[in-house]
């Protein structure tokens, strides 16, 4: 997708740890036309999927997976991070490693917005290593759901998380696929 490449190239900053930091228009504050573009574009990819839920993690994910449920038509439900007050312990839930803030997280999902007839489709910012996509696949099957599709804004190749997906039979569509991230540079797979 050449608008999210131009707004990597243009936009993003390679810090060490082979870390893009892209807050100025997906992480932090949100390029709502870009994101309608993501989520046109991510639409266009599973049309044909059956789709019939959008699935996130919250926060960074929250913004794409909104503008595809919106050209799909259908409800988007984001895994919390924390519970609140308000959520009893009727939920699938699922362990997270985050690589870029070296912790992990327990994700969770409360049971009546995922359903045994279900088939999803995740929706992540970033794809490195896959885990907050793998917690998502865990919580889905618990619930008896089927994973229709995953859409990554942007994937790493040169980590392993892309690879594991596809071996596995995901069908995964990454809108910029980096191949290195080194000397400073973004460089493109594709």
């Amino acid at each position: 997708m050449e608008a999210l490449k131009h707004a990597i190239e243009t936009q993003g900053t390679v810090l060490p740890g082979n870390i893009l930091k892209v807050n100025s228009f997906l992480n932090h504050q949100i390029d709502p036309q870009l994101m309608q573009q993501i989520g046109t574009t991510f639409a266009d990819a599973f049309k044909s999927a059956g789709i019939t839920k959008v699935l996130t993690v919250e926060a960074s994910g929250i913004a794409p997976a909104v503008m595809t449920g919106l050209a799909m038509h259908l409800p988007v439900v984001f895994a919390r991070k924390s519970k609140s007050l308000v959520v009893k312990d009727d939920v699938y839930s699922a362990e997270v490693y985050s690589y870029t803030k070296h912790t992990t997280n327990h994700i969770y999902i409360e049971k009546p917005f995922l359903q045994q007839s279900d088939r999803v489709l995740i929706i992540d910012d970033f794809l490195a290593n896959g885990e907050a996509t793998k917690g998502l696949i865990k919580i889905t099957e618990a619930a008896g759901a089927h994973v229709g599709g995953i859409g990554i804004v942007i994937e790493k190749t040169f980590q392993p998380g892309g690879a594991y997906l596809r071996e596995h039979g995901y069908p995964v569509v990454s809108l910029a696929r980096i191949a290195s991230l080194a000397n400073q540079t973004v460089t493109f797979a594709d």
